[in-house]
Protein backbone atom coordinates (compact mmCIF):
# COMPACT_ATOMS: atom_id res chain seq x y z
CA UNK A 1 0.00 0.00 0.00
CA UNK A 2 1.68 3.71 -0.85
CA UNK A 3 2.02 5.71 2.10
CA UNK A 4 0.12 8.82 2.88
CA UNK A 5 1.58 12.42 2.20
CA UNK A 6 2.81 14.09 4.52
CA UNK A 7 0.36 16.81 5.98
CA UNK A 8 2.21 20.14 4.72
CA UNK A 9 0.13 23.61 4.09
CA UNK A 10 1.83 26.71 2.80
CA UNK A 11 2.03 29.19 5.13
CA UNK A 12 1.60 27.72 8.31
CA UNK A 13 4.43 26.64 10.56
CA UNK A 14 5.76 23.18 10.81
CA UNK A 15 7.55 21.28 13.31
CA UNK A 16 10.23 18.50 11.39
CA UNK A 17 11.89 16.04 13.46
CA UNK A 18 14.42 13.60 11.31
CA UNK A 19 16.53 10.80 12.60
CA UNK A 20 19.60 9.04 12.34
CA UNK A 21 18.58 5.24 11.51
CA UNK A 22 18.45 3.12 14.66
CA UNK A 23 18.92 6.49 16.75
CA UNK A 24 22.99 6.36 15.32
CA UNK A 25 24.44 9.32 15.35
CA UNK A 26 24.30 11.60 12.24
CA UNK A 27 26.83 14.32 13.67
CA UNK A 28 30.85 13.85 15.25
CA UNK A 29 32.73 16.69 14.56
CA UNK A 30 31.33 20.36 14.66
CA UNK A 31 32.45 20.17 11.05
CA UNK A 32 29.44 18.10 10.60
CA UNK A 33 27.13 20.51 12.44
CA UNK A 34 28.78 23.04 10.18
CA UNK A 35 28.35 21.45 7.17
CA UNK A 36 24.66 20.39 7.73
CA UNK A 37 23.80 23.97 8.79
CA UNK A 38 25.57 25.65 5.36
CA UNK A 39 23.28 23.20 3.13
CA UNK A 40 20.21 23.86 5.10
CA UNK A 41 20.40 27.47 4.66
CA UNK A 42 21.41 26.85 0.97
CA UNK A 43 18.53 24.72 0.07
CA UNK A 44 15.61 27.11 2.25
CA UNK A 45 16.33 29.86 0.20
CA UNK A 46 16.50 27.78 -2.77
CA UNK A 47 12.94 26.14 -1.87
CA UNK A 48 11.37 29.52 0.30
CA UNK A 49 11.21 27.72 3.43
CA UNK A 50 11.63 29.99 6.41
CA UNK A 51 13.63 28.81 9.00
CA UNK A 52 12.14 29.93 12.37
CA UNK A 53 13.98 27.75 15.01
CA UNK A 54 16.33 24.37 15.09
CA UNK A 55 18.22 22.23 17.04
CA UNK A 56 21.06 19.89 15.87
CA UNK A 57 21.05 17.11 18.22
CA UNK A 58 23.64 13.90 18.71
CA UNK A 59 21.60 11.41 16.37
CA UNK A 60 18.58 13.97 15.47
CA UNK A 61 17.06 17.46 14.19
CA UNK A 62 14.57 19.68 15.34
CA UNK A 63 13.13 22.16 12.97
CA UNK A 64 10.64 24.44 12.78
CA UNK A 65 9.50 26.15 9.25
CA UNK A 66 7.10 27.55 7.31
CA UNK A 67 6.67 26.99 3.26
CA UNK A 68 5.37 28.95 0.42
CA UNK A 69 4.05 26.04 -1.31
CA UNK A 70 3.17 22.18 -0.63
CA UNK A 71 6.63 21.14 -1.90
CA UNK A 72 9.07 23.27 -1.12
CA UNK A 73 9.38 21.48 2.64
CA UNK A 74 9.51 18.23 1.36
CA UNK A 75 12.08 19.27 -1.52
CA UNK A 76 13.94 20.94 1.64
CA UNK A 77 14.47 17.90 3.76
CA UNK A 78 15.13 15.84 1.02
CA UNK A 79 18.19 17.88 -0.91
CA UNK A 80 19.66 18.14 2.69
CA UNK A 81 19.92 15.04 3.55
CA UNK A 82 20.58 13.46 -0.10
CA UNK A 83 23.84 16.15 0.43
CA UNK A 84 24.79 16.03 3.64
CA UNK A 85 24.76 11.81 3.91
CA UNK A 86 27.14 11.97 0.48
CA UNK A 87 29.36 14.37 2.24
CA UNK A 88 28.93 11.66 5.67
CA UNK A 89 29.71 9.04 4.00
CA UNK A 90 32.60 10.22 2.22
CA UNK A 91 33.99 11.87 5.05
CA UNK A 92 34.10 8.53 7.67
CA UNK A 93 34.35 6.22 4.74
CA UNK A 94 31.11 4.14 4.79
CA UNK A 95 28.02 3.51 2.83
CA UNK A 96 24.67 3.27 3.19
CA UNK A 97 21.57 5.47 5.15
CA UNK A 98 22.50 7.46 7.32
CA UNK A 99 19.04 8.95 8.29
CA UNK A 100 15.81 6.97 9.41
CA UNK A 101 13.33 6.61 5.80
CA UNK A 102 10.79 9.35 6.28
CA UNK A 103 11.20 12.69 8.47
CA UNK A 104 8.19 13.69 10.89
CA UNK A 105 6.25 17.03 10.12
CA UNK A 106 3.38 18.72 12.32
CA UNK A 107 1.61 21.92 11.27
CA UNK A 108 1.48 23.74 14.37
CA UNK A 109 -1.43 26.18 15.46
CA UNK A 110 0.64 29.99 15.67
CA UNK A 111 -1.12 31.07 18.25
CA UNK A 112 -1.65 28.54 20.48
CA UNK A 113 1.75 26.26 20.02
CA UNK A 114 4.49 28.56 18.09
CA UNK A 115 6.28 29.89 21.23
CA UNK A 116 6.40 26.86 22.76
CA UNK A 117 7.62 24.75 19.39
CA UNK A 118 10.69 26.92 19.55
CA UNK A 119 10.38 26.84 23.59
CA UNK A 120 10.34 22.99 22.77
CA UNK A 121 13.58 23.06 20.19
CA UNK A 122 15.43 25.53 21.95
CA UNK A 123 15.19 23.58 25.12
CA UNK A 124 16.25 19.99 23.54
CA UNK A 125 19.68 19.62 25.12
CA UNK A 126 18.52 20.95 28.12
CA UNK A 127 15.66 18.14 28.47
CA UNK A 128 18.53 15.87 27.02
CA UNK A 129 21.08 16.73 29.69
CA UNK A 130 23.88 17.66 27.25
CA UNK A 131 23.89 20.75 29.12
CA UNK A 132 22.72 22.73 31.79
CA UNK A 133 21.34 26.06 29.86
CA UNK A 134 20.22 26.90 26.34
CA UNK A 135 23.22 29.30 25.76
CA UNK A 136 25.72 26.97 26.56
CA UNK A 137 24.41 24.64 23.52
CA UNK A 138 25.59 26.03 20.14
CA UNK A 139 23.71 24.35 17.69
CA UNK A 140 20.30 25.37 18.06
CA UNK A 141 18.84 28.87 17.24
CA UNK A 142 18.61 29.93 21.12
CA UNK A 143 21.70 32.41 20.76
CA UNK A 144 19.45 34.37 18.13
CA UNK A 145 16.68 34.98 19.85
CA UNK A 146 18.52 35.53 23.03
CA UNK A 147 20.79 38.21 21.40
CA UNK A 148 24.01 36.33 21.85
CA UNK A 149 24.74 36.10 17.88
CA UNK A 150 23.28 36.65 14.86
CA UNK A 151 22.26 33.54 12.95
CA UNK A 152 21.78 33.85 9.16
CA UNK A 153 19.44 30.75 8.88
CA UNK A 154 17.13 31.90 10.66
CA UNK A 155 13.77 33.83 9.42
CA UNK A 156 11.83 35.47 12.96
CA UNK A 157 7.95 34.34 12.64
CA UNK A 158 5.73 37.81 13.11
CA UNK A 159 4.45 35.82 16.45
CA UNK A 160 8.11 36.31 17.86
CA UNK A 161 7.64 40.01 17.26
CA UNK A 162 4.46 39.76 20.10
CA UNK A 163 7.11 39.48 22.40
CA UNK A 164 7.78 43.05 22.53
CA UNK A 165 8.23 46.71 20.70
CA UNK A 166 12.01 46.44 20.67
CA UNK A 167 15.13 43.59 19.86
CA UNK A 168 16.21 43.80 23.45
CA UNK A 169 12.43 43.45 24.95
CA UNK A 170 11.83 40.47 22.74
CA UNK A 171 15.07 39.10 23.81
CA UNK A 172 14.41 39.18 27.15
CA UNK A 173 10.90 37.78 27.17
CA UNK A 174 11.99 34.85 25.14
CA UNK A 175 14.97 34.45 27.54
CA UNK A 176 12.61 34.49 30.18
CA UNK A 177 10.20 32.28 28.35
CA UNK A 178 12.38 29.39 28.30
CA UNK A 179 13.47 30.35 32.06
CA UNK A 180 10.29 29.29 32.64
CA UNK A 181 10.06 26.29 31.17
CA UNK A 182 7.27 24.74 29.23
CA UNK A 183 3.97 23.16 30.84
CA UNK A 184 3.58 20.08 30.74
CA UNK A 185 0.66 19.84 29.35
CA UNK A 186 2.82 21.47 26.18
CA UNK A 187 5.37 19.47 26.50
CA UNK A 188 3.36 16.36 26.20
CA UNK A 189 1.62 17.64 23.47
CA UNK A 190 4.73 18.28 21.47
CA UNK A 191 6.66 15.21 22.39
CA UNK A 192 3.01 13.08 21.19
CA UNK A 193 3.55 15.01 18.00
CA UNK A 194 6.29 14.35 17.04
CA UNK A 195 5.94 10.44 16.81
CA UNK A 196 2.96 11.17 13.93
CA UNK A 197 1.97 13.58 10.74
CA UNK A 198 -0.56 15.94 10.84
CA UNK A 199 -1.65 19.12 12.89
CA UNK A 200 -1.05 20.40 16.17
CA UNK A 201 -3.58 22.81 17.44
CA UNK A 202 -6.82 22.91 19.24
CA UNK A 203 -9.95 21.06 18.28
CA UNK A 204 -11.76 24.74 16.59
CA UNK A 205 -8.56 24.72 14.77
CA UNK A 206 -8.37 21.65 13.61
CA UNK A 207 -11.81 21.33 12.95
CA UNK A 208 -11.31 24.77 10.46
CA UNK A 209 -8.19 23.05 9.01
CA UNK A 210 -9.53 20.05 8.25
CA UNK A 211 -12.74 21.71 5.97
CA UNK A 212 -10.06 23.83 4.25
CA UNK A 213 -7.45 21.75 3.15
CA UNK A 214 -9.96 18.57 2.91
CA UNK A 215 -7.44 16.05 4.76
CA UNK A 216 -7.86 14.44 8.13
CA UNK A 217 -5.12 15.52 10.91
CA UNK A 218 -6.60 14.96 13.91
CA UNK A 219 -5.48 11.71 15.71
CA UNK A 220 -7.26 8.78 15.37
CA UNK A 221 -8.85 9.83 12.50
CA UNK A 222 -6.45 8.41 9.75
CA UNK A 223 -7.19 6.20 6.99
CA UNK A 224 -10.16 7.09 4.38
CA UNK A 225 -10.14 9.92 2.51
CA UNK A 226 -11.65 13.01 4.11
CA UNK A 227 -15.43 13.57 3.31
CA UNK A 228 -17.53 16.69 3.42
CA UNK A 229 -20.92 15.19 5.27
CA UNK A 230 -23.76 17.54 4.35
CA UNK A 231 -26.36 18.99 6.15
Amino acid sequence: MARQPRFTVPNYPHHIVQRGNNRQAIFRTDADYQAYLGLLLEASRQHKVAIHSYVLMTNHVHLMATPQDEVGLSLMVQQVGRSYVRRFNRQYERSGTLFEGRYKCTLIQTERYLLACMAYIDLNPVRAHMVEQPQDYPWSSYGHYAGLRTDSLVTPHPQFWSLGNTPFAREAAYVALLSAGLSSTDERALTLATRRNGALGEEDFLVELEKATQKRVRPGLKGRPFKTIEA
